[in-house]
């Protein structure tokens, strides 16, 4: 194993935190720190003033995948514009979890929403505590939850999303063992931009095939 000689990251603290501006949905905060050497430095980084303080988790990711006996499995995914990049990106479904609202209930709830496949909640992603974001900007932290659509039921038959006002998302599914693939074309054809969640859980599923 290489031998780190500038110190050991554990022997990094956090020494205090400071607002620096404050948004509806994003507040930024300075953080002063102590790196493994004892030297005083500086971080900037943004939080989302929602988080919920029943779970401790920001948002939920969803794997819906579509079953039916005459098909192969499917893997429902979203497109949406994206301010910030600027550029329509291909995401799971995915919302934020809500005051007093379980994990696994905005898994099920947010996928009626932007796609309108009801589910049955399968099982979160192992007991991690925390799946962060993007540690270099943020403390934002999300679960994946794993749920199963049933296309041969009723409401699943023909639906509709439930989309919030302001809210403008297209659902779409894709095979999965074609999703690295479907994401590529994408990306050519469309100018979509991917999510990088997203883009490792196909490069995962692609992986797997060669094990």
């Amino acid at each position: 194993m290489p031998k780190n000689t500038k110190g050991s990251p554990y022997d990094a603290k956090l020494v205090s935190v400071e607002p620096l501006e404050q948004g509806k949905w994003i507040q930024t905060r300075k953080l002063n720190y102590k790196d493994p050497r004892g030297n005083d430095r500086v971080w900037e980084m943004a939080i989302r003033t929602t988080r919920s303080e029943t779970t401790n988790i920001d948002g939920v990711a969803i794997v819906a995948l579509l079953n039916h006996p005459d098909k192969k499995k499917e893997i429902v995914l979203t497109k949406q514009f994206r301010p910030p990049v600027g550029a329509v990106v291909i995401e799971l479904p995915a919302g934020l979890v809500d005051p007093n609202e379980s994990v696994e209930s905005t898994a099920v709830r947010e996928l009626i929403e932007e796609t309108g496949y009801h589910s049955t909640f399968n099982h979160l992603t192992d007991s991690l505590a925390d799946l962060v974001s993007d540690p270099g900007l943020t403390n934002a932290n999300m679960a994946i939850a794993y749920v199963d659509v049933d296309l041969t039921k009723p409401e699943n038959v023909d639906p509709k999303a439930q989309l919030e006002e302001g809210e403008f998302i297209d659902s779409f599914y894709v095979p999965v063992e074609d999703l690295l693939a479907e994401l590529h074309r994408l990306v050519k054809d469309e100018g979509c931009v991917v999510d990088a969640r997203l883009y490792h859980l196909a490069v995962g599923i692609n992986l797997a095939k060669s094990l």
